[in-house]
C-alpha cells in the first residue's frame, strides 16, 4: 500500500497551477537549513494532499535536496555513503555519460547548477504569474529568519497560452504519455501498458523484477524518496522554424517534417495512427492518443522514424525491457512565446523538466545515453534525438518513404543545456527527520 501522505505529490499528482518559481538554495548553516525545512514542510504538498484539494488549490510546494544538501544539512558521512554513486557523484560530474559537451558542458550552465553549493531545489507552484509573484515574495521574507540560507538563483515558469492543453516552445502538445504506477488507483490510458509497480519510481516498494535494491541508510530518510534528473533546455525557436522552411515548400510540408521528427503532429494526435494528416481531435483525445505500437504496425518507420523523439524515449513493443526504463516527467516551460512569423529575438525560453523514478543510472541516464545520444540506435547509422538529442552537425535524420526516403546530412541543434543537477525527494518524515538534525541510528 503506497504511503500517499509520506510522499511529496510531485511525481504522482498535479495541481492546477498553470505558474511556477523554482529557486536553487544553498546552506552555509546546517542550522538555517534545517530552520528553513522546518518552516517549509507543512507547505509540501503530499500526493494524498494534492489528490484530496480543490482545483482552486496550488499553493503546495515541493523540495529536492543534492547529496551535498543531505550533507549541508547534518547527515553523517556513513549514511551519506549508502547513496547511490551517480546522486552522489552530481550530474556535472557524468556530464561524458549523458554527453553533455560542447555548447551542453557544465562549464557553460548558468544558475550555479554545476556549483557543490547547491543544496537544495524549492518548486513555489501557483494559479497564475500573480499569486507565484506572491507566493516568491513570501518565501523571500522567510529566508531572511533562516541563518545564512541563500538563493543562488530562480527561474520563473508559465503555461503558453491557449492554457487549454500543455505544450513547449515548439509548438507540440505535451504531457501525453505517462506511465500509471499501482497501487495510486490510476486507470491507464489505452495503450499505455499496465500499471508499474511501484518501486520503479518510489524507495521502498517492489519493483517490476522483485523487492528493489536496498535502502540508503537510515530508512526513515529514504523510503518514499524518488530521485528526479533537473534539466533546462533552452529551445532555439527561430532555428527550429528556419529548418522546417527550408525542408518543406508549403506549410503542409513544413508540419509533416516536425511531426516525423517528434513521431507526433503537434496537436498530439501520433503519426501511427494519422500517418498522412493531423487529427487534432485525436490529439485531444487520451482515450486514443496513446493507444499503438510498433512492432508489427510499423516495424520500418514508414509512419513513426525510427529515430524520432518518441520512438526513442518509449520504444514500446520494440524493446523487451522497456518498462525498466520508464520515467516520469513533470516540468514546464520558460520565457515569453516567440510570435508565428516573427525573428528569432535573442530571448531565452525553453523547459525545464524533471525525470523522475528510483534509479538514475537505470532510468534517466539509460536513456540519455542509449535511447536519445546512440548514432546506431535502431540500428541507424548516425542519428541522435532530433529533439533533445547533443547535435554537433555532423548528425542526421532519416525520414522512411517509398519508393525513395529522406535523409537529411548535418542536423543542427535545436536545444541546447543551459544547467542540470540531480535532487533526492524526501517524503515527509524524512523532511521532518532532516529539520530536526538528522540524528536516528538505523
Amino acid at each position: 500500500m503506497l504511503e500517499l501522505d509520506d510522499i511529496q505529490h510531485f511525481l504522482m499528482m498535479r495541481p492546477y497551477a498553470l505558474a511556477a518559481r523554482y529557486e536553487f538554495l544553498a546552506f552555509p548553516k546546517a542550522s538555517g537549513g534545517r530552520a528553513w525545512l522546518r518552516g517549509m514542510v507543512d507547505r509540501v504538498g503530499t500526493a494524498q494532499g494534492v489528490k484530496d484539494g480543490s482545483d482552486t488549490e496550488t499553493k503546495w510546494v515541493t523540495i529536492g535536496l543534492t547529496w551535498n544538501g543531505l550533507r549541508a544539512l547534518g547527515v553523517d558521512e556513513k549514511s551519506l555513503a549508502t547513496f547511490p554513486d551517480e546522486f552522489r557523484e552530481g550530474m556535472a560530474a557524468r556530464a561524458a555519460v549523458l554527453g553533455d559537451i560542447g555548447a551542453n558542458h557544465p562549464s557553460q550552465w548558468v544558475d550555479g547548477l554545476s556549483s557543490a553549493d547547491l543544496h537544495a531545489i524549492v518548486i513555489l507552484f501557483a494559479r497564475d504569474t500573480a499569486q507565484r509573484d506572491q507566493s516568491a515574495e513570501a518565501h523571500r521574507s522567510f529566508l531572511q529568519r533562516c541563518d545564512g540560507v541563500k538563493v543562488l538563483s530562480s527561474l520563473d515558469l508559465a503555461a503558453l497560452p491557449p492554457v487549454e492543453h500543455s505544450r513547449d516552445h515548439f509548438g507540440y502538445r505535451d504531457r501525453i504519455s505517462a506511465p500509471a504506477v499501482e497501487g495510486t488507483g490510476d486507470i491507464p490510458t489505452p495503450g499505455s501498458g499496465a500499471p508499474l509497480k511501484p518501486g520503479e519510481f518510489f524507495l521502498g516498494y517492489p519493483d517490476e523484477e522483485g523487492d528493489g535494491p536496498p535502502l540508503p541508510r537510515p530508512e526513515i530518510l529514504s523510503r518514499n524518496g524518488s530521485y528526479v534528473a533537473y534539466r533546462r533546455l533552452q529551445e532555439h525557436v527561430g532555428a527550429f522554424r528556419d529548418f522546417l522552411r527550408q525542408h518543406g515548400e508549403t506549410a503542409e510540408e513544413q508540419e509533416l517534417v516536425a511531426a516525423k521528427m517528434m513521431g507526433r503532429w503537434r496537436s498530439g494526435a501520433p503519426l501511427a495512427l494519422a500517418p498522412d494528416k493531423d487529427d487534432p481531435e485525436l490529439g485531444a483525445d487520451p482515450q486514443r492518443n496513446n493507444n499503438f505500437a510498433y512492432k508489427t504496425a510499423d516495424p520500418y518507420g514508414y509512419a513513426v522514424p525510427l529515430g524520432s523523439h518518441i520512438r526513442r524515449l518509449n520504444p514500446r513493443d520494440t524493446s523487451m525491457s522497456v518498462n525498466r526504463h520508464r520515467m516520469i516527467r513533470c516540468g514546464g516551460t520558460y520565457g515569453p512565446p516567440l510570435p508565428e512569423g516573427a525573428a528569432d529575438d535573442g530571448v531565452e525560453r525553453g523547459v525545464a523538466a524533471f525525470i523522475g523514478g528510483a534509479s538514475l543510472v537505470r532510468q534517466f541516464e539509460f536513456a540519455q545515453n542509449v535511447w536519445v545520444n546512440d548514432p546506431r540506435f535502431h540500428e541507424l547509422e548516425n542519428e541522435r534525438d532530433p529533439i533533445i538529442g547533443t547535435q554537433d552537425g555532423t548528425f542526421d535524420l532519416t525520414i522512411p518513404k517509398r519508393p525513395v526516403r529522406t535523409h537529411i546530412t548535418g542536423l543542427p541543434s535545436f536545444t541546447t543545456l543551459r544547467g542540470g543537477a540531480y535532487f533526492f525527494l524526501p517524503g515527509i518524515r524524512a523532511l521532518r527527520f532532516l529539520a530536526a538534525g538528522a540524528r536516528a541510528t538505523d
